[in-house]
């Protein structure tokens, strides 16, 4: 079996994976690339700062969100995809509906990133199967309690290492019998997505538990998140040097790519935090 493609390299810095929200919702930057050029021009701008593959999503997904027409999303995302792919950028589609992944990968993507680890959309499974033998495609897992809508309204755990381990444990399985290769998944604990500030900071402390278990690439997603707010009280617009400390911490702890708004800032600290780790003893 061939190795997975995002598992970091010693000597390489951990990847990014760039933002592109083309919502009017989103929490951090919604509304500023809901039109194709100002997206396209983001996602362009990204790619030259050094992200490894833009991760282009229309539907909100922070607390609290609604569910919306797969037409509506399909309209936001797929020009963009198409436009970026032509310009040769990697790219991934955030999305739960197995319609508009499918799309997508015809557009041009080749990962597919799921904030319900393919179980949202009953094809899911089928459709990332499908992509993963003939285009290629990769797929994220991402952990998340409950849905975006109800996430956040009383998460709970009684070990929140355990449960996403476990989680995980019975998402790859069913991934694998579906026919997805193991060298196509890449894992995302999904911090605030369905967790307190207490569980958001277990997991970032102890993600090489994830790493030593799965040993697949993992993704950190914690850019801007509101756990960051709750401890610096510093607006969703000025979380940069934060950011650049959790996710460089998880890349301390063997964290392959990190998923940002900002790819020129964080690439830097990225770029340190593997060096450091290609050292240690």
């Amino acid at each position: 079996m061939k190795p997975s493609a995002w598992l970091r390299q010693a000597g390489q810095p951990a990847w990014i994976m760039g933002v592109l929200n083309c919502t009017p919702d989103s929490f951090s930057d919604g509304g500023q690339f809901f039109d194709v050029d100002t997206a396209v021009k983001h996602a362009l701008s990204m790619w030259e700062a050094g992200a490894s593959i833009i991760d282009v999503g229309g539907e909100s997904t922070r607390p609290g969100a609604k569910l919306l027409d797969q037409a509506e999303e399909l309209r936001r995302v797929i020009p963009v995809i198409e436009i970026l792919v032509a310009e040769g950028c990697k790219v991934s589609i955030d999305t739960r509906h197995a319609a508009v992944m499918q799309e997508a990968v015809l557009a041009g993507a080749c990962m597919i990133n799921d904030v319900s680890a393919l179980s949202f959309d009953s094809r899911s499974l089928e459709v990332a199967a499908d992509a993963t033998n003939h285009a290629g495609v990769d797929v994220c897992l991402m952990h998340m309690q409950g849905t975006p809508e109800t996430m956040q309204r009383a998460p709970h755990y009684d070990d929140v290492l355990c449960e996403i381990s476990s989680f995980f444990e019975v998402r790859v399985a069913h991934c694998l019998n579906s026919g997805i290769s193991e060298s196509a998944i890449v894992l995302d604990p999904g911090i605030g997505f369905g967790k307190s500030l207490e569980d958001n900071l277990t997991l970032i402390a102890n993600i090489d538990v994830l790493k030593r278990q799965f040993n697949l690439p993992i993704l950190l997603g914690v850019s801007r998140k509101s756990l960051i707010g709750a401890l610096t009280d510093a607006p969703v617009h000025d979380r940069e040097l934060e950011t650049a400390v959790l996710g460089s911490i998880g890349i301390f702890q063997g964290v392959d790519g990190v998923r940002v708004h900002n790819v020129a800032s964080q690439w830097k600290a990225c770029t340190i935090a593997a060096g450091l780790l290609d050292v240690r003893k």
